[in-house]
């Protein structure tokens, strides 16, 4: 099932999409209202309202690789940031390359959104708080990342984190393709499966700290393929057996 939100008479409002029709919910989780509205792609907003967003850094190997931090053992425990609630995005929603950034880089990833209250989860227990699963792209400012010696200017700036276009509650996330498209051109593509810390993996290890609300959002790494962004560009971030995330860059 796919669950979506949109901007309707005014205001935020969650609903389950069926085919192209929105059946209107009392929450991400909750129990259909009775009203239908037809899909307006336009009126998509991410699917989360987290109070925060937990992402994962380098968590292929690959990617590791490229950015030239391979030190020839795996890591031990998953490298955790967070960006704020500001960094969200919509999809099919621009984001203006920042002026303060002269290396602006694209990240594809699979995201999750979560259900119910987590803390000191087990791998056994971890994906049942989890309420669906759709595309993120982790914007980041490649020079200042370099430069800093915290992540807050590089990844957590507004609009830093395009989201959507929907939730599906359906999905196993143990082996999907995940493909990042510039302008058309396929720059990532790789598969979930090549994980260093896998979802159940990663969702213990951050419980372990720190309690997930309902409607947190975890990032869970980027593969291979990243790479510069100028304005007039066009991501498409896709997650198999999700949809398509949009994000033209101003």
């Amino acid at each position: 099932m796919r669950t979506v939100r949109i901007q309707h008479a005014g205001r935020a409002q969650w609903g389950q999409l069926d085919d192209h029709t929105v059946h209107l919910t009392t929450g991400m989780t909750g129990e259909r209202t009775g009203q239908s509205v037809p899909l307006d792609p336009a009126a998509l907003l991410a699917p989360a309202e987290p109070t925060k967003i937990v992402c994962v850094g380098r968590n292929y190997l690959d990617h590791i690789r490229e950015l030239g931090n391979d030190t020839g053992d795996l890591p031990k425990e998953p490298g955790i940031f967070l960006k704020g609630p500001n960094a969200l995005a919509e999809p099919g929603g621009a984001v203006d390359r920042p002026e303060w950034s002269q290396n602006f880089h694209f990240e594809g990833e699979l995201a999750l959104v979560i259900g119910t209250r987590a803390s000191q989860l087990t791998p056994d227990t971890a994906l049942a708080h989890v309420a669906g699963y759709t595309c993120g792209l982790d914007l980041t400012a490649r020079d200042l990342q370099k430069t800093d010696l915290q992540w807050f200017r590089a990844k957590a700036a507004d609009r830093f984190c395009p989201l959507g276009p929907w939730l599906e509650t359906e999905f196993d996330p143990a082996d999907v393709r995940v493909t990042t498209r510039v302008n058309g051109e396929v720059k990532q593509d790789s598969r979930t499966s090549h994980m260093i810390f896998d979802v159940p993996a990663i969702l213990t290890y951050v419980t372990r700290f720190v309690t997930l609300e309902p409607g947190d959002v975890v990032l869970t790494g980027t593969p291979e393929g990243v790479g510069p962004l100028q304005s007039g560009d066009t991501v498409e971030v896709e997650v198999e057996g999700i949809g398509v995330l949009t994000t033209p860059i101003g």
